[in-house]
């Protein structure tokens, strides 16, 4: 890939796959561009932003036109209109990808799997999902998979739930266990004792997409890789750094009442996909990322309880500050 070439157009910038890409994407060199609906909400330093909608494929070709990898980190918000959007807008980055040459990076998930059968996945699991959201993921992965034989590239990066500085509030970090602009006083975790759950922190998922994306051509046709992120063995830890975070020595813990889910979701198309997606937090799911750190080297890891620190910041919930290093005298 040449310097003239390096030219990435992200879609869902102001997301937080999305944003975090894009940003790694400028740290790198590349020129990014954006396609947004309002661009005046465009805060990335070195990203140029398009006004225009992913669901106009003729905005998104016009926009991928010169691009080498086009990133598709778009998703209707609040799990809103899955069913109807979800497919299209991929149809649209196929076709932009088609008349550009791009490569299209594309965020995965774990909703593919059903967690009850394969505790650790990998890149050859069987993918088999009982979720609605899981088989439109399904679906997405497959359109890509026969792009492929027709020149168009893709790259899937499948990770755990994501945590950052620009979680959205379809995170289950900023839903559920803290609550964005106020202080921590109950941690509402989703999992059942004991049960190891996969997340994944923003800017390593970004970093790790633009490293992929400097080598992009090295790749077979339809890549993909998993991201193993912040394992936590049995649902104790994020809880830990949430409370150092705060300050709580006694964190007041509850788990989130899955029963009134169902009942809330008549009223609520987000709830009712949450709902969903009780077996996640049921069962443990492990990603494994060995063919990811063999062809990389590493996998970016920030740890626990900086992340953490930098997502509650981000979310503007109140966080202790850590205490400076002691100054050791010694005698004379």
């Amino acid at each position: 890939m040449t310097a003239q070439n390096r030219i990435a157009l992200v879609l869902g910038a102001n997301g937080g796959v999305g944003g975090e890409t894009a940003a790694a994407l400028v740290r790198k060199g590349w020129t990014v561009r954006a396609l947004v609906r309002d661009p005046g909400k465009g805060r990335l330093a070195g990203v140029s932003y398009l006004q225009g909608d992913v669901l106009d494929r003729a905005a998104v070709v016009a926009a991928a036109e010169g691009a080498s990898v086009i990133v598709h980190a778009v998703n209707p918000p609040g799990y809103r209109g899955w069913k109807q959007l979800v497919l299209p807008m991929l149809d649209n980055t196929i076709a932009a990808a088609r008349a550009s040459g791009a490569r299209i990076l594309l965020p995965g998930t774990i909703y593919n799997y059903d967690p009850a059968a394969h505790p650790v996945i990998d890149e050859t699991t069987p993918q088999r999902a009982a979720t609605r959201k899981g088989k439109i993921r399904i679906a997405m992965e497959a359109r890509l998979e026969a792009a492929a034989s027709e020149n168009v590239r893709s790259l899937i990066l499948r990770a755990g739930d994501y945590f950052g500085p620009r979680s959205t509030t379809n995170s289950w970090f900023a839903s559920g266990l803290v609550t964005p602009g106020k202080p921590v006083k109950t941690i509402l975790y989703p999992g059942d004792k004991g049960v190891g759950h996969a997340w994944a922190y923003l800017p390593d998922v970004g970093e790790t997409f633009a490293r992929l994306a400097d080598r992009e051509t090295e790749l077979p046709a339809f890549a993909h890789f998993h991201f193993e992120g912040v394992w936590d063995a049995d649902g104790t830890a994020m809880v830990r750094a949430i409370a150092r975070t705060a300050g709580l020595q006694r964190p007041n813990v509850r788990q989130l009442p899955w029963a009134l889910l169902p009942v809330a979701g008549l009223f609520s198309e987000t709830l009712r996909e949450l709902a969903e997606m009780r077996p996640f937090w049921r069962h443990s799911l492990r990603l494994e990322n060995r063919k990811l750190v063999v062809f990389l080297g590493e996998e970016p890891r920030t740890p626990l309880d900086v992340a953490v620190r930098a997502t509650m910041k981000g979310l503007e919930v109140p966080v202790v500050e850590a205490a400076a290093p002691r100054r050791i005298l010694k005698a004379a």
